[in-house]
C-alpha cells in the first residue's frame, strides 16, 4: 500500500469567518494569521492532536508564500519553518491529498509544488474553499491541475479512503 499524507492548508481563524455566509472581497492581502494572535490559531473544528506537523509559512514579510513547500519564487527558504518535501520523502510518503483554503492561492500552490517534488497529488475538491470561484480563480486552478497531472477527487471517492480516520462512535 502506498503511504499517503493529508495536507490541510490555512485552516486558521483569520481565514474562517464565524458565520459561513460572511464573505469578503480582498484585492490586496492585509496582515493576517500573525503569530501569537487569535487569527493565527487553527480553527477549533480541527483536532490538532491528530496533526503530525504544523508548518508555519510566510515568516519572511518580504516574500509572499502561498505554498507549504516553497516561497513565491519556488525557493525553500526561511519563509517556511520546515522542509515539507524532505519530511514527506523521509517518511515514505508517495501520495498527498490537499484540502483547505484559499483554493486558487494556497491550495493551488501547495498542490503544484507537491507535484513538482514528485508526489502523486490529489486535491479533494469538496474540501476546498476559494475566494474567486470564477474563470480567473478556482476554474483557472482546476485547468492548471489538469495540465500538471494533479487530480481532483471527492471526499467520498475511493482515492481518499486510506487517509480517512475512522469515525469515533
Amino acid at each position: 500500500m502506498t503511504k499517503s499524507a493529508l495536507l490541510v492548508v490555512d485552516m486558521q481563524e483569520d481565514f474562517c469567518p464565524p458565520n459561513p455566509s460572511e464573505t469578503t472581497t480582498i484585492p490586496i492581502w492585509p496582515a493576517h494569521c500573525v503569530q501569537g494572535t487569535p487569527g493565527a490559531e487553527i480553527i477549533p473544528e480541527i483536532d490538532i492532536a491528530k496533526i503530525d506537523r504544523i508548518i508555519d509559512k510566510g515568516r519572511d514579510r518580504s516574500v509572499e508564500m502561498f505554498s507549504a513547500f516553497s516561497d513565491a519564487f519556488g525557493n525553500q527558504s526561511d519563509a517556511a519553518s520546515f522542509d515539507l518535501g524532505a519530511y514527506l520523502k523521509k517518511n515514505g510518503i508517495k501520495h498527498v491529498f490537499v484540502v483547505g483554503i484559499a483554493g486558487e492561492y494556497c491550495v493551488r500552490c501547495t498542490a503544484l509544488d507537491a507535484r513538482k517534488q514528485g508526489f502523486d497529488v490529489c486535491v479533494v475538491e469538496d474540501a476546498v474553499k476559494s475566494i474567486d470561484s470564477g474563470e480567473k480563480g478556482w476554474e483557472a486552478a482546476q485547468m492548471e491541475f489538469g495540465e500538471r497531472r494533479v487530480r481532483l477527487v471527492s471526499s467520498d471517492g475511493p482515492e481518499v479512503q486510506d487517509v480517512k480516520l475512522p469515525s469515533s462512535s
